[in-house]
């Protein structure tokens, strides 16, 4: 029984923003003392200023200033404001197993979390992200979101900070004033990074202060201009700068606007690439995030750039600072920021080449998924889903130019099948049910590829929970498949039609389907299909009464997989035989297969077998004498289970067996310590669980009040000792009132107190040890 689910995104710098900070220190005081004022805090600048960048330092000075979660989701990618809130579940690691609206999942996994969420390049999207922001903070009182946006939110209570330019020198200012300017020590640091041997002497004075006015301090135009220090003097880029502004002033009066400036710029990095240059930034910019140079080669090759030539083009673009490199396990890729990007398609639209361009690219896409199809198999699985991970965004556009004309959408609906295993490991149940509905209403009658696009559909649904779409959706695809002969789309509606018996426990129907599925797929050659549907035929066949039977199908199947070098389909295998085991058979084996699909999951990364392998182990160890480890297991199940917006009750076969497992331990502990127990099991990071799942470690002892609370916790705690009310703590500390009873709700909740009292004895009793 799997979907799968995307993991939990811990929060760690991107080196490609914080290489180097330089200046900002007024706006990332000015940015955190809003945060604590504030639930919604929105950096506002035009492109190029460095609010993304700005914003990392913050989230980086804020996590270490309070402890808190920081996630970051980068919007630049994403054109679909559907898309908006399972974008961020998915960063968040929430899973999508909810027929429930995805804003309500989250925020229901949220309601109990410390956390800063940064939602960076919100303003092609601003209404949507708007509306989720404002229910997020209004809903979860201890989470805060950091926007950036070229234009504010207009939610109530956003506060907004407008990112200046860097500082720059006066003219006339003597040379150790302006080398002191962010500005100048921005483009030496740049200079010096392409240019070791860049150095500022007094006689550069000058040049110095009139190149980074002509600047404005825009951070993006100083690191464009920093590129050139590498072929030519200060002066040099001075005196062409001044003749390239000089196109820009020409006919009206005063300084350019700042994004005339910023294009000025980017017209002048433009002139001074090659024709086949130009000619890769304009086609390149149709990718979507990142990109490799076998995309490359084919999406962007033709005419004056010929595909053995891309390599060195796209050198020449790295060079100048156009395309940034990016390493990955795969390989190396190949990005722009998003100013240099828009340029890129301002200029491809000018030549008219959009279209052409877009088709081109969605057609190596295709291709792509095509090869992943064949080869899902045959390779590395890990490395494939690592590789669509990466090209998600350009996937989306992919996808999205299938639903402009009818004999696109069939391109499209093919690329969903050949595909179908990206959204199941992944979890992208919404997102696959989306384009499925577009690609439908986009395609013409009787498209022989519709059916597949349906069962996917019913089976997302299915899994969501959404029962009657699930049944629309399959009755569908079976109209559809019998209409076009496809026999083993047919197959796929009755593997799915499996599952739904096997999920509402009609174990006898389950078998039956799944077994007339299986000899379809042998017989059409899908070994993958194949795969999937015997684990389940075998747990099926399993809790139909026909034990044996049952577990050598299981064998068969996990053997297979071993065989074959599959990872996925193997851990559901080894679950199903732990859950066959648990119900009806060996509790030692059960818990052997549930340790080896906890190690699998260190590669898979799938939180919602974990969910399943815990919530069994946790039934093991009830069953065998050990109340203590099933509570602390069982309650750290339940919360994986949380982040993914399902429950193991709604799989019938486990409800009556769940419920008898909870009154054992009950029974045995007495309410008070089995809640104790599930509570330490469901405040236990994901990573901690599994470890004390492998009885790898016990659980963490109770950390000391002084290390739990962070320095504001404790700052406030010792106010409120002095027996001031939270308005009185807010006008000392000089923030919100609603901030001084969040931290004072976090003091109690970390201290295990119910009232100010106790913490004013605790204040006490510190300082005495101190």
């Amino acid at each position: 029984m799997a979907d799968g689910a995307g993991s939990l995104s811990g929060w760690s710098p991107d080196p490609t923003e914080v290489t180097s900070y330089v200046g900002r220190d007024v706006e990332t005081g000015e940015a955190r003392r809003l945060l604590e004022a504030s639930s919604l805090v929105t950096l506002t600048g035009p492109g190029g200023v460095g609010k993304t960048r700005l914003a990392w330092r913050v989230a980086a000075a804020h996590r270490e200033a309070t402890a808190d979660e920081v996630v970051f989701v980068s919007l630049a990618e994403l054109r679909e404001p559907a898309l908006l809130v399972p974008t961020v579940a998915n960063v968040l690691g929430f899973g999508d197993r909810s027929a429930k609206p995805a804003i309500e999942v989250v925020v229901e996994a949220l309601q109990a979390s410390r956390l800063l969420l940064v939602l960076d390049n919100c303003e092609h999207l601003v209404d949507s992200c708007a509306w989720f922001a404002d229910t997020v903070v209004r809903a979860c009182p201890q989470v805060t979101v950091l926007a950036t946006s070229r234009q504010s939110l207009g939610v109530a209570g956003e506060r907004v900070l407008p990112v200046p330019p860097l500082a720059i020198p006066e003219q006339g200012d003597s040379f150790e004033r302006a080398v002191n300017d962010e500005s100048v020590r921005l483009f030496v640091d740049r200079a010096t990074a392409v240019a070791p041997s860049f150095r500022l002497t007094e006689s550069d004075t000058e040049p110095l202060i009139r190149l980074c006015r002509r600047l404005d301090g825009l951070p993006l135009a100083i690191e464009l201009a920093a590129v050139r220090a590498r072929a030519l003097s200060l002066r040099q880029l001075a005196d062409r700068l001044d003749k390239q502004f000089s196109v820009l002033t020409k006919d009206r009066r005063g300084r350019p606007e700042r994004h005339e400036t910023m294009r000025a710029l980017i017209d002048w990095s433009h002139d001074l690439c090659t024709g086949p240059e130009r000619l890769l930034w304009a086609r390149a910019s149709v990718f979507s995030g990142s990109f490799d140079l076998d995309a490359a080669e084919q999406v962007c090759s033709g005419g004056e750039l010929p595909g053995e030539r891309v390599l060195e083009v796209v050198d020449g673009l790295l060079d100048k600072s156009i395309l940034l490199r990016e390493e990955y396990p795969g390989g190396v890729r190949y990005r722009m920021l998003e100013s240099v990007r828009e340029y890129g398609v301002d200029r491809l639209r000018e030549t008219g080449g959009t279209a052409d361009l877009r088709k081109r690219h969605r057609d190596w896409f295709a291709e792509l998924a095509g090869r992943y199809a064949t080869e899902w198999l045959e390779t590395d699985q890990l490395a494939w889903i690592g590789r669509w991970r990466r090209e998600h965004a350009n996937l989306r556009v992919a996808l999205d130019h299938c639903t402009g004309t009818p004999e696109d959408a069939v391109v499209g609906l093919r690329m969903l099948r050949d595909v179908k295993e990206f959204w199941i490991v992944r979890g992208l149940n919404t997102e696959g049910r989306m384009w499925v509905r577009r690609l439908d209403e986009a395609a013409g009658p009787g498209v022989p590829e519709r059916a597949h696009g349906l069962w996917l559909s019913g089976f997302l649904a299915l899994v969501q929970g959404d029962m009657p779409a699930h049944r629309c959706m399959l009755d569908r695809a079976a109209a559809e498949a019998e209409a076009s002969g496809d026999e083993l789309a047919a197959a796929y509606v009755l593997h799915v039609r499996a599952y739904a018996a096997l999920i509402g426990n009609d174990m006898p129907e389950a078998s039956r389907l799944f077994g007339t599925a299986i000899d379809l797929f042998r017989a059409h050659g899908d070994e993958g299909a194949d795969l999937w549907a015997s684990y389940n035929h075998g747990l099926a066949v399993w809790l139909d009464g026909d034990i044996d039977h049952g577990r050598a199908v299981l064998a068969e199947a996990v053997e297979r997989c071993e065989r074959r070098g599959e990872v996925f389909w193997r851990g559901w295998a080894l679950w199903s035989r732990a859950a066959a085991e648990y119900l009806q058979g060996d509790l030692a084996v059960a818990s052997r297969c549930c340790e080896q699909v906890l190690r699998l999951h260190e590669r898979v990364d799938d939180r919602v077998v974990v969910g399943f392998t815990l919530t069994v182990l946790a039934g093991c160890a009830a069953r065998t004498g050990r109340p203590n480890r099933a509570a602390i297991l069982q309650g750290a199940a339940m919360d994986v289970w949380r982040t993914v917006g399902a429950w193991p009750t709604r799989y019938e076969a486990f409800t009556e067996p769940l419920q008898t497992d909870t009154d054992t331990v009950t029974a045995a502990l007495g309410w008070e310590v089995a809640i104790k127990e599930f509570a330490d099991g469901a405040a236990m990071p994901i990573g901690d669980a599994i470890a004390y799942a492998l009885e790898e470690r016990s659980p963490e002892p109770p950390k000391q009040a002084a290390q739990v609370l962070t320095k504001r916790e404790t700052e406030i705690a010792h106010v409120v000792a002095e027996g001031l009310t939270n308005q009185e703590i807010a006008d000392r500390l000089g923030i919100a009132r609603r901030t001084v009873d969040t931290h004072i709700d976090h003091i109690l909740t970390k201290l295990g107190y119910s009232n100010r009292v106790q913490v004013a004895t605790w204040v006490t009793r510190t300082a005495d040890q101190a």
